[in-house]
């Protein structure tokens, strides 16, 4: 079982940890068991453990030390044999220096650390990493896209990806999105940009300037227009969520056009 520590604001995330009794706060209308007691005998994965706030590191590792807590409103302790892996992209160590983590937290969790290299050391595992998510996708889009080209997975493995798999991961997803074929290809890595910036281009800016706004505009209204205005699929080609493309459609006042 996993969760996301930055994805929850903190009352909301211990709840989710720990657990609440009813009427602990208000909404609290029945108890619930947190994410720790009902993974007991198995293992709980804490994604951006970076980003807990103190609060809740204290109380997380009062858990680590004891096997033990208190649902949120409870006062009997509860106990459960968890494993707990946690991942940051921060540097833990430099977060102690500077106050943000506590160095009690960082030695507990420290036990079996694994250094996990960025995607731009990692080439070699690109092609296994594109050949699940074209698989995925594959049947989530209900597309019979199989392979990539040679000269796509060229590209893929010379790209830097500052963004590490996420960027990998949304980069296939906006592909298989545009893919008409069995076999992706350049042109379906196509980055929505002004003048069709291809995967591992350097965008640059006109000598002459750029309206931003005028651009914001102009690629929403392409990617509506790619994908028969499906707000989910270009907000994937964007880059962005739902409702960000749902904002900028009522900032920029856009309809469909009628059909004739």
């Amino acid at each position: 079982m996993n969760i996301t520590c930055s994805a929850l604001p903190e009352a909301l995330m211990e709840s989710e940890l720990f657990g609440h009794e009813r009427g602990a706060f208000t909404g609290a209308d029945r108890q619930k068991r947190g994410l720790f007691e009902t993974a007991d005998g198995g293992t709980v994965f804490l994604d951006e453990i970076g980003e807990m706030v103190p609060g809740l590191q204290a109380k997380l590792l009062r858990f680590l030390e004891e096997k033990t807590f208190k649902r949120v409103g409870g006062s009997a302790d509860i106990h459960v044999d968890v494993r707990v892996v946690s991942a940051t992209n921060r540097n833990l160590r430099d977060e102690v220096k500077a106050g943000r983590f506590r160095e009690d937290l960082f030695y507990r969790l420290n036990v079996l650390p694994i250094n996990l290299p960025p995607l731009r050391e990692r080439a070699e595992d690109i092609p296994r990493l594109v050949a699940f998510y074209v698989d995925a996708y594959s049947t989530e889009f209900k597309k019979r896209v199989r392979a990539v080209s040679p000269e796509v997975m060229r590209h893929l493995q010379a790209y830097g990806w500052p963004g590490n798999i996420r960027e990998l991961r949304n980069a296939v997803e906006r592909a298989m999105l545009l893919a008409e074929g069995d076999t992706l290809q350049a042109e379906d890595f196509a980055v929505a940009m002004a003048g069709g910036v291809q995967l591992g281009e350097k965008v640059e800016l006109p000598a002459e300037g750029i309206n931003l706004e005028e651009l914001e505009r102009s690629l929403v209204v392409q990617a509506l227009e790619r994908t028969g205005w499906n707000q989910t699929k270009a907000s994937a080609l964007l880059g962005l969520n739902r409702d960000q493309i749902r904002y900028r459609v009522e900032k920029f006042h856009l309809e469909r056009a009628a059909k004739a």
